[in-house]
Formats: C-alpha cells, structure tokens, sequence
C-alpha cells in the first residue's frame, strides 16, 4: 500500500466539496457551525459544502456562509421528514426559491429506516433521540413512505419531481426502500431530472450492490460513499473501494456525513477518506473526479 506524504495529502483535498455536512445551528448538537465550517474549508483550500439538517431547510444559513465567506461556496438543501411536512411540495417549492440546491427525500422519518433500526441490535443512530424524544412527548412523527397500497409512487411525490426538475435540483434518495428507490430515480428520470444521488450505498439500511448501482446509473443517477460509514464500522473501506473499482470513479461523489459532537471534524474526515482511497490504490485523477468534479457539477449551475 502507497503511503501518502503531507504535500500530496493537502492537493487531494485542495478542491474538494463535501456534499453531506451536518453542521450547526441545528435541533442536535453539532460540532461545528456553518461559520466555523466555512473558515476551516477556506484554510484548507475546500470548495465548499452542503450543509444538512434533517429537520430544517437550510437555505438561508448557505446564503449567510456565502455572504460572510465568499471563498466557500455553502449550499443549502432540504429533508422530506415531518418537521417540514414530509413529502410536502410547497416546503421543496420554497426551498428552491430560498436557493437550496438539495432535496433529500426521508431519511430518519422514512418507514424503511424506522423498520430497519427497530430490527438492528447495534447502536443507535444519531438523530434517534430526537424521534425518541417526540414520541415520549406525545407528539406524532408517523414514518413516511414514498409508495401507496398498491405499490406506487404517490401523487405528491410525483408532484416534489416536478420542482426539482422545474429549478435544476438535485435528488438525493435518503433512507428510503429499495422499491421505493427504484420507484423513485426511475420516474425522476422519466420526469427529466437530471441530478440525482443515491445517498450512501454503503450504509447498512441503504446498502446497493455493485448490480443494483449499475442499473441506477442507467437513470443517470450518481453513487454517494461517505468516510463516516466506514469510520464508524458500517462497512470496510475494501467495500467502498471494491465498489468504486467495479463501477467506475465517474459515477461516484463523495462525503464526510460528519458533524456528530463524538466524531471527526468535517474536512478532517475529507482528509483522512481522500488520503484512504489513495493509500488503497486510486489515482489523484480517479479521486479528483469524484469529490470536485462530480460534485461541483451537481452543485454549480
């Protein structure tokens, strides 16, 4: 295995967009802001960075980030989980006019990941305190799912494609089903939308195959691995990379989905998972495609 020196280390990042940040302010504790996230980006030579929450649109906090550091292009985005209204076109309608560039369908209030959690013995999610919490409370958060009793897609879903398709925006598939997935890149495609992204492939309740992302990238449909699901133990990094070497760095972005108070800085994670795909085999070029290229061309417009 090649090591990497420190020069090397610092040109792979140099560039980089890191799609999937979940930072501060925000319902759970983070452990770092938007602000804070936006200068060690700058030091470091980043791009910029989606930041996501998956309870509020963050629209406004990008365009704050964008004002105070104009060096860090910060993208806002939406998740289609309850405290937005679920699959809520008028909530994706106004975050497109507020600028965000993401719409993550559900992720802790989809039924597959509540399903999915309630059966795995392992640690609990991060945000589960959250739903936790709301239901001790009283308060109703019913999962959501994207298909009705005969299979398929529901009206409002159909309805959330049109305004992404209407405003350029970028599909991301959250923490749904398969079927649902499936279901979804398929009409999205159909609908014409043009940036999609299958959220984690690697992660346990989102896990895809090698066969299954093949035929999502029919749809023109991007793979997304993140550093924490292997820095956490969800999946190896031999997966991920056996992943990217079967289907190809072209069809891959990447992210840190970091920002838990217990875990590594955002463009720390960046850094180490750069420098790891390296290290395993991939050229600058291959790395280079998946976390600037691919990225900047699903968040620049």
């Amino acid at each position: 295995m090649k090591k990497t020196d420190p020069a090397t280390a610092s040109a792979l990042l140099r560039g980089v967009y890191d799609l999937h940040v979940h930072s501060a302010p925000d319902v759970l504790k983070r452990k770092v802001s938007d602000f804070d996230m936006a200068e060690r980006m700058i030091e470091r030579g980043m791009a910029g960075f989606v930041s996501k929450s998956h309870f509020f649109c963050t629209a406004q906090r990008a365009e704050m980030v964008r004002d105070k550091y104009p060096a860090c292009h910060a993208v806002g985005a939406v998740c289609l989980n309850n405290a937005v209204g679920g699959i809520n076109p008028i909530a994706v309608e106004m975050a497109a006019r507020a600028g965000a560039r993401l719409v993550w369908f559900p992720t802790c209030d989809a039924q597959w990941e509540r399903d999915y959690a309630e059966k795995d013995n392992g640690k609990k999610a991060f945000w589960a305190s959250i739903v936790e919490d709301l239901e001790a409370s009283g308060v109703r958060s019913p999962g959501i799912s994207l298909l009705d009793d005969k299979g398929r897609l529901t009206g409002p879903v159909h309805d959330v494609l049109e305004i992404i398709r209407k405003n350029d925006m970028v599909l991301c598939t959250g923490h749904i089903s398969h079927p649902e997935a499936f279901s979804l890149i398929k009409a999205a495609h159909d609908a014409g939308v043009k940036r999609i992204i299958v959220t984690h492939v690697t992660f346990p309740s989102t896990f895809y195959t090698v066969e299954e992302q093949r035929e999502l990238i029919r749809y023109g449909a991007l793979m997304e691995q993140c550093y924490s699901t292997y820095a956490t133990g969800k999946a190896a990094l031999d997966v991920i990379l056996d992943q990217i070497r079967a289907v190809g760095p072209e069809h891959y972005v990447l992210g840190s989905d970091l920002g838990q108070i217990t875990r590594d800085y955002p463009d720390d994670g960046m850094l180490r998972f750069v420098t790891d795909l390296y290290e395993g085999g991939m050229t600058e070029q291959e790395i280079g495609r998946m976390s600037k290229e691919n990225s900047k061309s699903l968040v620049c417009v």
